[in-house]
């Protein structure tokens, strides 16, 4: 028998079975959110509404009865502000609005994030003995909810600011509580403007396993394959309009029948090549069976016209809009100023910045909130 009907016969069957363990996680692994705005999409997962095969180890989170979305690192767990999936990144705030004491005692070791590009040295320092610590240097915050009457905890940024605070007999007479390296993070920070109090920042928290950055730039959905194992694949959206159910029965109903005559003409092919082998001298030609590959079906984005044709609003003074809880971008993650002109995507009737929601459309022909496809896309399937 030859060895190249038997390999083509194992790797048809290879890709096909991986097409109905791909159905078959999407079909299950359906979206998820706390409060019907922001997706929890893979590697995150919710354990109480979602199976274990719908995110990866580590990535679990909840919702409290506030409709916030909560990630246990600890015992007390952190309020989820916002996730980049494309830039794997996340941001984090404290309940109880003191997010320095948790990064005082915060420990990432045993988890699989780490601190985000804004991570930078910090000092924590106590001016009790200030005369007065009301004028800070230029680099220095108040921690209100670490000071009391008789002392004030201040967080420093950079050396040149702990230097002038630490001075025995100066102005500030501080003592060095701590210094830690962390990303804290605020509106405005990449200006040099610094929070008057630094109790209530968010901090950047970043994964690298699982990567799937290369999965949402081509418009896909990361998962996991299969009933076991972590290993991670992408699923691509499919160009058709059935549901998930109906390709699944389509795979079974022709796939089955398909593949088996495709394995038993090879089969027969082989045979034929060997018959007619024993009767004729061996020559130099190569003969190999002609192999059709499933075509790969790729989601690109929309084009110029058509997102232009998407609705504009500039908002007025008010900055009010139909849903007053999108009062947020959710790609940039800053809030709407009067005066700035918002693109909303029609049917779902989504906002965004228009810069924002116009770059995302160029490459994924998807809201990146409900994932539905927009009307008239302009998305091509190439094989």
């Amino acid at each position: 028998m030859q060895p190249f009907p038997l390999i083509f016969s194992l790797l048809t069957l290879n890709l096909f079975f991986s097409q109905l363990l791909q159905l078959q996680a999407l079909e299950t692994c359906t979206s998820f959110s706390c409060n019907q705005r922001d997706p929890i999409l893979f590697p995150f997962w919710v354990p109480k509404n979602q199976t274990s095969r719908c995110g990866y180890p580590g990535f679990e989170l909840s919702c409290n009865s506030y409709s916030q979305t909560l990630l246990s690192l600890s015992s007390d767990p952190l309020i989820v502000r916002g996730i980049s999936y494309p830039d794997q990144l996340l941001w984090v705030s404290d309940p109880n609005h003191c997010i320095p004491k948790r990064v005082l005692n915060l420990s990432l070791s045993s988890t699989p994030f780490s601190f985000g590009p804004y991570s930078s040295p910090y000092t924590f320092l106590n001016c009790s003995g200030s005369k007065n610590p009301a004028q800070l240097p230029m680099g220095s915050s108040v921690i209100s909810c670490l000071s009391g009457p008789n002392y004030t905890v201040v967080a420093t940024y950079g050396g040149e600011a702990e230097e002038k605070m630490v001075v025995k007999g100066g102005e500030w007479s501080c003592e060095i509580i701590k210094r830690v390296n962390a990303a804290f993070w605020w509106r405005n920070m990449g200006y040099g403007i610094y929070p008057s109090d630094m109790s209530d920042v968010y901090v950047q928290l970043s994964w690298d396993v699982p990567s799937c950055v290369d999965c949402f730039m081509r418009g896909g959905s990361c998962g996991l394959v299969g009933d076991s194992g972590l290993q991670v694949g992408c699923f691509l959206p499919a160009s058709s309009g059935l549901p998930n159910s109906a390709k699944y029965g389509l795979i079974l109903g022709a796939g089955i029948p398909g593949l088996l005559c495709i394995v038993g003409l090879t089969f027969y092919i082989s045979s034929r090549i060997s018959a007619r082998n024993q009767n004729r001298r061996p020559t130099n030609t190569e003969s190999s069976p002609s192999i059709f590959p499933q075509p790969i079906i790729l989601t690109l984005g929309l084009d110029g016209p058509t997102i232009e044709s998407y609705p504009k609003t500039i908002l007025g003074e008010s900055k009010r809009l139909p849903k007053p809880s999108d009062g947020t971008c959710p790609i940039c993650l800053s809030d709407y100023q009067p005066k700035e002109t918002l693109r909303s995507i029609p049917d779902c009737n989504h906002y965004f910045h228009a810069d924002c929601i116009d770059e995302w459309l160029r490459m994924n022909a998807t809201c990146p909130l409900c994932r539905n496809s927009p009307p008239q896309s302009s998305a091509l399937d190439s094989c």
